[in-house]
């Protein structure tokens, strides 16, 4: 990937944060459980829209995928919203908790069952009206590099694979799934000078509502 900007220049003209799930949201473990007896399962329709891009999830009455998601992300969901950078995940997997998870974080765009993530990556930003310079992608894994390639700031995780981190323009402290997408919003508010800006907001905010 050509490296003719730093990072640093890159996350300036940040104004739209997207990332993987499974491997950045999460530490990429998939557990699965006995769904209680007569509990009702959703369906692909109840949990995402199907494409023909190649997505799966794990769709079954007798059994209950789960996922464990870092407090820290969701945090840093709030705080990317006070600085004005709007947020949304691209994922393989069709997943109930993803979208609930989704819902609660109140993202902004949600892709599942996505196998093609540069074309999700391109329906985002014209949705968005941005130019791929003022997206930024987090991912961990070779299905990510596609967005990463064609996205203004490409962040890769502690954990991802080589070829991930060696196509980034950014690597996290932090794993996935203990906060390294909380890492990738620090970085960007801190580049754009709204880090104290925007921290002073949220516990402003968390303190009037007590």
């Amino acid at each position: 990937m050509p490296r003719t900007e730093s990072a640093i220049a890159r996350a300036k003209k940040i104004k739209l944060l997207l990332f993987d799930v499974d491997g950045v949201l999460t530490d990429g473990k998939l557990f699965i459980f006995p769904a209680p007896a007569g509990a009702r399962q959703p369906t692909h329709e109840s949990v995402a829209k199907p494409t023909d891009q190649g997505g799966f999830g794990f769709l079954s009455q007798s059994l209950i995928e789960a996922k464990g998601f870092h407090a820290h992300d969701g945090t840093a969901i709030s705080l990317a919203r006070l600085g004005g950078i709007k947020t949304g995940l691209i994922t393989k997997r069709i997943s109930e908790t993803v979208a609930l998870r989704a819902r609660d974080l109140k993202l902004d765009y949600v892709y599942q069952g996505i196998q093609d993530k540069r074309t999700a990556f391109e329906q985002i930003l014209a949705q968005a009206g941005l130019p791929a310079s003022d997206a930024a992608f987090v991912g961990d894994d070779v299905i990510d590099l596609p967005a990463m390639w064609h996205c203004g700031l490409a962040i890769a995780v502690a954990n991802a694979r080589a070829e991930v981190k060696q196509d980034s323009h950014y690597v996290t402290p932090h794993s996935g799934g203990d906060g390294a997408l909380r890492d990738a919003v620090e970085y960007i508010l801190k580049a754009q000078g709204k880090w104290r800006q925007v921290v002073t907001q949220y516990i402003g905010e968390r303190s009037q509502g007590n």
